[in-house]
């Protein structure tokens, strides 16, 4: 099997390649059979892969397939790293990109041929990028992969590029993940002018030979790049307006692929982070302090995706303090748990906007429970899983996260239960406007209202039964001994979490009263929730003051920028553009052709074809001539 690897990122670009070379020739039965056979028979080979390493218990390891940049005391290779993290990866992100787009085809249907085929071609390309940037051997392919997953969401997020927020929405999603890209790139220079190399198994063993602040400096900047893909303070404004694409793009990018490529870059980075504390630090506060902050802004939305998109920012937040502390194997199954239920809550959206006639707005919803009944009780199931209430996944995930932190520093477990609490209330405060007490719509969306069809609502029972059991192959000791399967599936990549000076020391016993205590509180949250929204048949509240208009305004974060930065950018540019470029650059050249032009008039008016003036002009030539002669040496 190891001998095919290539065919698993092959397979979406041979899609990308045919749908979106043949748009104006295929049938919309084509495009979907291209579209979702190839992502398909990606998965069924990344399944054999997985099945394959089970077996053996080892990796195929790296896997090189020709020199991609060979000179002088530099030689990089186009090469596949074959192991258990990234095999969990190509399931992930083949596992959710192939339901995302059975659910396309049915979702986006409206559109004409050729733009559907155009969207499903940006799809392949989405997702060909992504298990490109997880199976190479080295950072400079991890790159490649890094850059078409931007290029791709700024495409997707663009998709009905007639509109022009959207368009803006998607050019500021590209714009704030360069900033990010650079950060990596200057990693990368900085590596190689290190280390002499980018590939993992060649770099990381001699990784703790170099200096402290080399590390610290190179991990940092890995960061940058983190935070710019995966969203974090100060980056991470552009992930809201990303909801500017389709339903299922939305939940391609905040789900599996494209926002977790950072947290992907950091765990495969685990040996370089362990070695430089002060990064670990950064990428802990940073993490929980976005965490805190999404999640108190996504208290106040009222847009279903827009709620859905900071709550994404908020786990996002979550897997970065994992990783912070040290806790890599629990940062990657958050990864894998989240993008079942943050999938299923997506497509659930999409779900619901589809039968609301496009409105999105879950003041305008309510009593959809009865009339879709599917995507209803997918998506309490999915509410349950991210609020952390057992068995669904999201409870194993988030607590081993907990716990972790508790462990590394209590500051971060008390404002990790703060995040969480939070998202239990803004998750059933979604879910009871949307699906709860009276209609509160027009009486044309009433009459429009239905579940939607089989492509849409399979996805949805599928994800569903993930998040549900996904959280099993990674049970805490404490409930059951020697039952996480994930942390010794991810061993021989990822080493088990262990603070060298940890703060609290937990026994079982009261790692388990922690646990039991956090979900019944939890569940007085939802109870909270509940007698708040579940029989709103008008929604009260106002978010026109105080905090309530602080949060509902996304703490004027945008406002901020669009202050310090924008404005000033397109005044700079604008007075270059005015005065420097018009006034001055195009002055001076303009102005030297004008002075040829009057000069060579002027000068014109000397040929007059008269002979007497020739002869003046030369007799007062030869004087000058003279007097120079006399009066200056030469």
């Amino acid at each position: 099997m190891s001998k095919f690897v290539f065919l698993i990122p092959l397979l979406p670009l041979i899609g990308f390649l045919i749908n979106g070379l043949g748009r104006n020739l295929l049938s919309r039965t084509a495009v979907v059979l291209i579209g979702c056979g190839t992502l398909i028979s990606s998965f069924i080979l990344s399944a054999i892969l997985f099945k394959e390493i089970l077996s053996k218990g080892i990796a195929t390891g790296v896997i090189t397939y020709f020199d991609f940049i060979n000179t002088a005391g530099l030689d990089i290779k186009f090469a596949f790293q074959v192991d258990q993290l990234s095999v969990l990866f190509l399931l992930i992100i083949n596992g959710i990109g192939s339901l995302i787009h059975i659910y396309s085809a049915a979702y986006m249907h409206d559109e004409t041929v050729p733009h559907y085929a155009r969207y499903f071609a940006y799809l392949n390309l989405f997702v060909f990028s992504m298990l490109l940037l997880v199976l190479g051997a080295n950072f400079v392919v991890m790159f490649i992969g890094w850059e078409g997953v931007g290029l791709c969401s700024y495409l997707l997020i663009g998709f009905w590029f007639k509109n022009a927020n959207y368009n803006n929405a998607a050019k500021k999603a590209f714009v704030m993940n360069r900033i990010g890209d650079l950060g990596f790139l200057l990693a990368i220079f900085w590596m190689l002018s290190q280390f002499g190399t980018v590939a993992y198994l060649d770099l990381f063993p001699k990784a703790s030979s170099a200096p402290v602040t080399v590390l610290t400096g190179i991990t940092m900047l890995l960061f940058i790049g983190a935070m710019g893909k995966s969203a974090q303070i100060p980056l991470y404004t552009w992930l809201p307006d990303a909801m500017a694409g389709p339903t299922p793009v939305s939940a391609l990018i905040h789900a599996a692929t494209m926002v977790t490529a950072g947290i992907y870059m950091i765990a495969r980075s685990n040996v370089l982070y362990s070695l430089a504390p002060i990064s670990q630090n950064v990428v802990a506060i940073i993490g929980i302090s976005t965490a805190l902050l999404a999640a108190t802004i996504a208290l106040k939305q009222n847009d279903i995706k827009k709620i859905l998109a900071y709550s994404t920012v908020s786990q996002l937040g979550l897997m970065f303090l994992a990783l912070g502390v040290g806790a890599y194997g629990a940062g990657v199954f958050h990864v894998m748990t989240h993008a079942f239920f943050k999938a299923l809550l997506f497509l659930g959206a999409g779900s619901v906007i589809h039968a609301m006639h496009h409105e999105q707005d879950i003041t305008k919803m309510g009593g959809l429970k009865k009339l879709l009944p599917i995507t209803h009780i997918t998506f309490l199931i999915g509410c349950l899983a991210i609020s952390g209430i057992p068995p669904f996944a999201g409870f194993f995930s988030k607590d081993e996260i907990l716990i972790a932190a508790l462990e590394k520093n209590p500051i971060y477990y008390m404002l990790g239960i703060l995040t969480s609490l939070m998202t239990a209330f803004y998750m059933f405060r979604l879910y009871f406007l949307t699906f709860a007490g009276e209609f509160r719509g027009t009486a044309k969306q009433r009459d429009h209202l239905h579940e939607s069809p089989a492509a849409m609502t399979w996805p949805l029972r599928i994800l569903a039964l993930f998040s549900i059991v996904g959280g099993l192959i990674g049970i805490p000791s404490v409930l059951l001994n020697d039952s996480n399967w994930l942390a010794t599936y991810l061993s021989p990549v990822i080493s088990a979490h262990e603070n060298e000076h940890p703060y609290v020391h937990l026994s079982h016993g009261a790692e388990l009263a922690l646990m039991i205590g956090l979900v019944v509180v939890i569940a007085g949250v939802i109870y909270s929730a509940m007698k708040r929204y579940a029989q709103a048949t008008v929604v009260l509240e106002s978010n026109d003051e105080g905090v309530s208009k602080f949060l509902s305004n996304k703490w004027y974060v945008d406002e901020l920028y669009n202050a310090i930065i924008v404005k000033p950018i397109n005044f700079t540019t604008s007075f270059l553009s005015r005065i420097v470029d018009n006034k001055i650059i195009d002055g001076l050249v303009n102005g030297i052709g004008r002075a040829l032009q009057y000069s060579s008039r002027q000068l014109r008016l000397l040929q007059s074809g008269q002979v007497g003036s020739y002869v003046l002009i030369m007799v007062i030539s030869i004087i000058i001539f003279f007097i120079f002669q006399l009066f200056w040496k030469f």
